[in-house]
């Protein structure tokens, strides 16, 4: 089975882009990485990528007159990778429709919360002050909405009383870093059917063809 070709999206440290890079050397998860890309110059994900040998690329928003462009750039890089699965991670834009429907489900993100709750870009600062016990991270398919796509996977952490926006980042990272590799290798193995907004794991034996 061929193996797919990720597209990483990334906007700071690539922490996230670290955890897929391991599993894939491990031998965990069957694909490669084509490209990794930043929208920002100096984000840490590129130094990651490039350390490794993997193709890193800077398409700068504030270098495009506007949303479109940028993301037309953004397709022009992964198409000339041939890339077939794209990865957000860490990506702090939200992608329009023109984007979203070049990888009709094929596009995953990683959410620092338990979707539906505490959507956008301040999920912690959110969730401590609504006051939950309990919080998490999500991986979902993108769809054209903020963080409202099919779920794929969550992993939930206890919120402490003494937890601050950093203490809770840090914990729910940690189960990031191990259900979104965890996400990719199931679509990988072609164990995601998805049915309106339900995703159906499928066992092992059951995964379809590439």
């Amino acid at each position: 089975m061929p193996k797919e070709k990720l597209g990483v999206l990334c906007s700071g440290r690539g922490s996230n882009l670290a955890s897929i890079i391991e599993a894939i050397e491990r031998g965990d998860v069957g694909a490669e990485i084509a490209v990794v890309i930043a929208d920002k110059a100096d984000a840490y994900a590129l130094e990651r990528a490039r350390a490794r040998g993997i193709p890193a690329a800077a398409v700068v928003r504030k270098e495009y007159a506007d949303r479109e462009t940028f993301e037309r750039a953004l397709l022009d890089v992964l198409h000339g990778r041939g890339v077939t699965l794209v990865v957000l991670a860490g990506f702090m834009r939200v992608l329009s429709p023109v984007f979203v429907h070049a990888y009709a489900g094929r596009i995953l993100n990683i959410h620092p919360a338990l979707l539906p709750s505490f959507p956008g870009a301040h999920a912690h600062r959110d969730a401590l002050a609504y006051g939950v016990k309990v919080s998490g991270c999500t991986v979902h398919f993108v769809d054209e909405g903020t963080d409202s796509g099919p779920i794929i996977l969550q992993a939930a952490v206890p919120v402490l009383e003494e937890d601050t926006e950093e203490t809770l980042a840090a914990r729910v990272l940690e189960q990031e870093h191990r259900i979104f590799p965890e996400a990719i290798r199931l679509y990988t193995e072609r164990r995601l059917q998805t049915d309106g907004r339900t995703v159906r794991i499928l066992p092992a034996d059951e995964g379809g063809p590439s």
